[in-house]
């Protein structure tokens, strides 16, 4: 039988319990994969704090005028890319977009859950915002319903072949993360598991895997470890009481003019002061809610608290090194006649990228 060493069998046999010791585990695979990919993981760290906590709580005090500011939605390109691969392109696309767009279609999308792929053609209407970028946007708003696409996650999923950031395809992820959702609550007897959840642990366990394997150590043993069968889905209530969508690729690894999705990496992890400690995700078991609501400018100062429930690292928004090898994938045109940026991923291990006409 295979070990739930192995990431695509975590995935498809991991029970409850061992998928909640994985979601445990995210600030530390967290803080792994940061020090591999920067000199300064603190940034990192900080920013996967606002992205989790922060910016899901401002979202929902907003109440049914939900949405985003431009400074809110260029720090989520932040924290994109500082997951992922950096691409001055999308940082520069993303900031384009004038204050009144960023309100009026991030609103919008919102009003359309939760029919993910409704207001995923809203998000696409602003620049530098692709599949994966819609899809980080919706897991902060609706992460009862919206995963985060990340390439770690596309890559450790047995039934996705080949990583397409297409609306498509991210739209039957979202359903592979709710099966397996379903599949846990179902044997926990409670609601507990959304499929952020699901998707931040599935990340955690593919990242601990590739950089730092002893972290795997302590999984607890299963008992009976269930197969991931064709379970309807439906809408799970979180701590928070959201019910979200489904959410886009992750990765906003492929860019056309207007840059949209592409891939990324993961980093290594040391000790660090409680201001620079990486906290579970709001929505996670076990995690807290971290009661400041007032940091969604430029949130890389603020110190973390985040809850085991929401916190998705593959940011996909890395772009093939040499421009020929950039990969086109679904580019919306925005009200204005311009064309929606394209999200950009880092390079896939081990699978090739495609994407639909």
């Amino acid at each position: 039988m295979a070990s739930v060493k192995d990431t695509a069998t975590f995935f498809t046999k991991g029970t409850s319990s061992q998928f909640e010791h994985m979601l445990r585990l995210y600030p530390e695979a967290l803080r792994v994969k940061a020090e591999r990919k920067t000199k300064k993981p603190e940034e990192l760290i900080k920013l996967d704090n606002w992205f989790q906590n922060e910016l899901p709580k401002k979202i929902k005090s907003r109440g049914k005028d939900a949405h985003l500011v431009h400074e809110e939605l260029v720090q989520l390109m932040k924290w994109k890319q500082a997951r992922g691969k950096f691409y001055p392109q999308l940082s520069y696309l993303v900031k384009v977009n004038t204050p009144r767009a960023v309100i009026t279609e991030t609103r919008r999308a919102f009003r359309k859950l939760p029919n993910l792929e409704q207001a995923i053609t809203a998000l696409s209407n602003l620049k530098g915002v692709g599949t994966t970028m819609a899809s980080a946007l919706l897991s902060a708003a609706a992460p009862e319903t919206a995963p985060f696409m990340a390439d770690e996650c596309l890559m450790a999923i047995p039934e996705i072949e080949g990583i397409d950031y297409t609306t498509k395809e991210y739209l039957n992820f979202v359903q592979l993360i709710q099966n397996v959702a379903e599949r846990l609550n179902k044997e926990a007897g409670s609601s507990m598991w959304n499929p952020h959840q699901v998707e931040l642990a599935l990340w955690t366990h593919y990242v601990a895997a590739e950089l730092k394997p002893a972290l795997l150590d302590g999984i607890p043993s299963s008992t009976s470890p269930t197969e991931n069968g064709n379970i309807t889905h439906h809408s799970l209530d979180t701590k928070n009481g959201d019910k979200g969508e489904e959410d886009q690729s992750s990765d906003d690894s492929n860019l056309d003019a207007n840059g949209k999705h592409m891939h990324h990496h993961t980093p290594d992890i040391d000790g660090s002061t409680d201001e620079e400690a990486v906290a579970l995700p709001i929505n996670a078991p076990g995690g807290h809610v971290d009661e400041d609501e007032d940091s969604c400018k430029e949130v890389i100062g603020v110190s973390s608290s985040v809850g085991l429930h929401g916190i998705e690292d593959s940011t996909n928004d890395s772009m093939p090194e040499s421009s020929d090898n950039v990969i086109v994938g679904e580019v919306g045109e925005s009200r204005n006649g311009a064309l929606g940026s394209q999200d950009v991923e880092d390079d896939p291990p081990a699978k090739k990228i495609r994407v639909d006409d």
